[in-house]
């Protein structure tokens, strides 16, 4: 029989099925990367694993052309997901996926052609190959140029082997189980503890008409653990979760009672909260998780793809002031061993950091290969897609305002009335004009520049590219959010991060209670 590690490596090439994006909560200082050689980062995993050499990927690639194409790519993935869940004292769901396939694009001016196949045989590659070229009419289109394809010089963020193959059953169950008990073990009036544990081992190679080659090992694990307590009548939830491009090795002692204490810590506080007063009020967004309304208030905006369309209220602004001069916003893929970080993206394309707002001034959107082109500028390495099933489009990766020169402290003491924001639930965003809505899980009422009194239930209501101009504070506490953040678009979830630093807004529109 074989093990796990060797079905990862070298399992029969017809055995696609549907995967599972790895995440829970859906919308949707920089490290020095250690560059590898471009022919150590070419590989040969799909090629020693199932027999896809270059020569079959040169053939692949001009049966895309047939028709005339301008370029083609082809993007492989296999991927072994597993899960576990527990709950009520034991461990009641566990499965595994697996996921294989090819999926290749011809573009062919504005136009995108795409296939996909479950199987890795020439015979079926061939025929997707020749279905996405089909957009086309014309002549032969150009062919990739004999000779070895060339590797990509790209940044070296997390292990690229697989680290959960040789991880035993019996301890991923083990991590679920440790955290679900010391929840209920932590407070008495917890009736419910639950979580749910993923991990998975993710191999990509991205080729082109463009002559490149490249594959990179993408690992990944999350853990989300949920409690509910009740105190008298009422009952009250709340969770904490983790998620990283790592290994076993991320799951110690120490973070396990981390995150069973801050899912107690946040449902108990719960009980004491009351819903804020209605109105606009100055709101201080605290650092970490509240970069949710910047990924999605603003980070959407900034996609190539809906500038391009004009559909974006950013797509007039380039080069314009939008913020105050302290205000500069990035997205990148560097983050080392973050779930938004990014080796290579799904083009082929470096991981790097593209800067969006400098000093107050929009100076970049995030490009996938199309936008780029459109655009006549460089890609910024954020073509991404769920799978080889999907087209890459302009995606983020882990959005982040950088720190100002504020002192937090001093940020909240210049509130005389507002909000403080601490934990953010579900929101809803209308991309082309900016307005959104946040539902705040927890909070702090600001009451002559101090924290007073908890606060839940509340609604931050408006407008993206308003609440930009509103920003007249940024603290020096940057945090990146360590949660299982998945960012939704057309139909596709990636992995993604977030953050901030405590950030001053001087005007929201809270839903709340009328006083």
């Amino acid at each position: 029989m074989m093990n796990r590690r060797e079905f990862m490596i070298g399992s029969a090439a017809g055995m696609g099925m549907v995967a599972v994006s790895s995440g829970f909560l859906t919308s949707c200082a920089h490290p020095q990367a250690v560059v590898q050689s471009p022919r150590q980062v070419a590989g040969g995993y799909f090629k020693s694993g199932f027999g896809v050499d270059e020569d079959l990927i040169r053939r692949v690639l001009n049966a895309a052309m047939e028709k005339g194409g301008d370029f083609a790519d082809v993007f492989f993935q296999h991927r072994v997901s597993d899960y576990v869940g527990f709950e009520d004292g034991q461990v009641n769901r566990a499965y595994a996926q697996v996921d294989l396939g090819c999926g290749i694009r011809v573009l062919k001016g504005e136009q995108t052609g795409f296939a996909f196949t479950e199987e890795l045989t020439e015979e079926s590659l061939l025929k997707a190959a020749r279905t996405a070229g089909s957009i086309a009419d014309a002549p032969r289109g150009r062919t990739v140029p004999e000779g070895p394809f060339a590797g990509v010089e790209m940044p070296s963020l997390y292990a690229r082997r697989p680290l959960w193959m040789d991880v035993t059953p019996e301890r991923k169950i083990a991590i679920a189980r440790t955290v679900g008990e010391r929840m209920s073990a932590l407070d008495g009036s917890v009736i419910k503890a639950s979580t749910w544990f993923g991990d998975e081992d993710e191999a990509v190679l991205i080729a082109s008409t463009d002559g490149i080659l490249v594959e990179d090992i993408r690992p990944m694990t999350l853990l989300y653990a949920n409690c509910t307590a009740k105190k008298g009548d009422r009952v009250e939830s709340n969770g904490y979760s983790r998620s990283a491009r790592r290994g076993n090795d991320m799951y110690d002692d120490v973070l396990m009672e981390e995150m069973a204490r801050r899912a107690v810590e946040r449902t108990l506080i719960l009980f004491d909260a009351k819903v804020p007063p209605a109105g606009e009020m100055p709101v201080v967004l605290a650092p970490a998780t509240s970069g949710i309304l910047l990924h999605e208030a603003m980070g959407h905006g900034f996609e190539a793809d809906f500038n391009r369309k004009g559909t974006s209220i950013f797509s007039s602004m380039m080069n314009k002031s939008i913020a105050e001069p302290f205000v500069t916003i990035v997205d990148t893929g560097l983050e080392k061993e973050a779930r938004g970080a990014l080796n290579v993206d799904d083009e082929g394309t470096p991981g790097q950091r593209t800067t969006l707002v400098e000093n107050g001034r929009l100076v970049s959107y995030l490009h996938d290969r199309i936008s780029a082109e459109f655009y006549q500028v460089p890609r910024t390495g954020n073509g991404r897609r769920e799978s080889f099933r999907h087209v890459p489009m302009p995606r983020m990766r882990v959005t982040t305002m950088e720190n100002g020169p504020h002192d937090p402290e001093e940020i909240i003491r210049s509130v005389k009335k507002g909000l403080y924001a601490v934990d953010f639930a579900n929101g809803e965003v209308a991309i082309g004009a900016g307005d959104y809505s946040f539902y705040v899980k927890t909070g702090y009422l600001i009451e002559d520049g101090r924290l007073t009194a908890p606060v839940k239930d509340a609604n931050l209501i408006g407008n993206g590219p308003d609440s930009l101009r509103k920003i007249t504070m940024v603290g020096n506490d940057r945090e990146i959010d360590p949660g299982t953040w998945t960012c939704g678009k057309d139909g596709q979830s990636v992995p993604v991060g977030l953050g901030l630093p405590t950030v001053k807004v001087s005007a929201i529109t809270v839903g709340g209670v009328n006083e």
